[in-house]
């Protein structure tokens, strides 16, 4: 019989109209506001044009056993993002078209799986979002010997918390901090700013100065000088 322990972690359930705005944002705009929360670069879409926005529901498949994962997809709220950690296993895969197939006639909003999956071909057609480290003809079996849900856990380098905001595109996938609102604000200024600058940059405008920091001025102003005298000053001031 698997393991099933129901961790409560901070209530994120996103709105209608917060997942719109996630949906319209690149997370590499989120990731330049984040020093961890990124996934492994292995962990990518099956398909390039694949994005994904949700909150997750979090697996656990230590062993070849996926029987927790048909019990997520039966549990988990509609637009859940099923997280699966795979702890040290990369030879088996958890999800393939029959999986697949049912996650998306339940409503949930795609997969994050930290190790392959399999049916490539036809998990292409379902058209499900579908992040993965690659693809397996070896797949789990359903046995109810092990498993976790809903419990704080490791995907490709990440720590995902039941009910965490999971943001991926080609790019790869990001862990939202908990206070997401202000870094989805400023992902929407940077992709307007970014607009903005495209225009200007097709026009003939020489990109050399951003609204806070200017590159000439930096390259002329000899920092590591700077740092250099500073330095040899404290020293000399603590001798």
């Amino acid at each position: 019989m698997f393991l099933l322990f129901l961790e409560g972690g901070k209530d994120l359930s996103l709105s209608e109209k917060d997942r719109e705005r996630f949906m319209h944002v690149d997370p590499a705009n989120i990731g330049h506001s984040i020093e961890g929360g990124y996934m492994s670069k292995e962990i990518k879409p099956i398909c390039d044009d694949m994005k994904l926005v949700g909150t997750a529901y979090t697996v656990r498949l230590p062993q070849r056993d996926s029987a927790a994962l048909y019990y997520a997809i039966m549990n988990a709220e509609k637009g859940a993002v099923l997280v699966i950690d795979k702890g040290e296993d990369d030879a088996y895969a958890c999800v393939g078209e029959w999986v697949g197939f049912m996650a998306k006639s339940r409503g949930m909003a795609g997969f994050v799986i930290d190790g392959p999956a399999t049916d490539k071909l036809a998990l292409k057609k379902l058209g499900l979002p579908i992040f993965c480290t690659g693809f397996s003809p070896v797949t789990s079996t359903v046995n109810g010997v092990g498993g976790e849900v809903q419990i704080p856990i490791d995907c490709g380098g990440a720590i995902v918390k039941p009910g965490s905001i999971i943001v991926g595109d080609a790019d790869g996938v990001i862990v939202v901090p908990d206070d997401y609102e202000k870094y989805l604000v400023d992902a929407e200024i940077k992709g307007a700013m970014e607009k903005e600058r495209r225009i200007k940059v097709a026009q003939g405008e020489s990109y050399d100065r951003r609204q806070d920091f200017d590159i000439n001025d930096f390259i002329a102003a000899d920092v590591e000088g700077a740092i250099r005298n500073f330095l040899e000053k404290y020293r000399a001031g603590k001798e």
